[in-house]
């Protein structure tokens, strides 16, 4: 049984997260790399949804300035996190984005896979929350399971993205499992539609950071 809303439980997440999401790892590499470019020094970071904190975990082998705090709606996945990184100074909180209630706490919030679970009004919610927590000038960036621009290039996406689970040992019964989830459990919006979001929620700058099949990422600044 599930203990999150991924579609594995937290002890083999990171073993099978790999094979569902194609290049799962350069999310990490873009973001700490973004970051560093943006020049902030001991930062504050809060990720939000961070399931069982490999983000974290990473950042700290680059680098051993940062302050995190994680925020996961899920105790099991905060457990792994609090497991993978004993001994850290890190703070940890059992809530969803939505929930969080920091106001001008932190230099940089990351939300990565968490918020496509959401719907319109719970991910408006949730993205003005991590715009709330952030300092003026401090960067969010977000990756999630976006949706094509028509029905037509979204049947071509999903085809290609299959084809990408079946090649890494997802079983057909494990593809089409993916597959039905969009728009019952998952609720992917297009590239365009997390753009505005963004400046909806108070973002001065947004851009796109990087895409592949059907996930892609966004930085934006408050």
């Amino acid at each position: 049984m599930k203990d999150n809303k991924s579609a594995y439980n937290s002890g083999v997440y990171d073993k099978n997260i790999i094979n569902v999401l194609p290049y799962y790892r350069e999310y990490h590499g873009q973001i700490i790399d973004l970051v560093r470019s943006m020049g902030f020094t001991d930062p504050d970071w809060l990720d939000t949804g961070c399931g069982t904190g490999t983000l974290a975990q990473r950042v700290m082998e680059d680098r051993s300035d940062v302050k995190f705090t994680l925020c996961d709606p899920s105790e099991k996945m905060l457990d792994e996190a609090k497991r993978k990184l004993a001994g850290r100074d890190v703070r940890f909180f059992n809530k969803s984005s939505q929930q969080i209630t920091f106001e001008s706490e932190f230099d940089v919030v990351t939300a990565v896979q968490c918020h496509h679970y959401l719907q319109p009004e719970e991910r408006k919610d949730a993205i003005f929350q991590c715009y709330r927590a952030l300092r003026e000038k401090g960067l969010f960036v977000t990756f999630e399971n976006i949706r094509m621009s028509t029905n037509e290039s979204d049947a071509i996406a999903l085809t290609r993205w299959s084809q990408f689970l079946a090649n890494h040992g997802n079983s057909a019964d494990d593809v089409r499992m993916h597959l039905d989830r969009r728009g019952i459990e998952v609720f992917p919006i297009t590239i365009e539609e997390h753009i505005g979001l963004l400046r909806e929620c108070g973002f001065r700058s947004v851009d796109v950071l990087w895409t592949s099949y059907l996930q892609a990422g966004f930085w934006a600044v408050k």
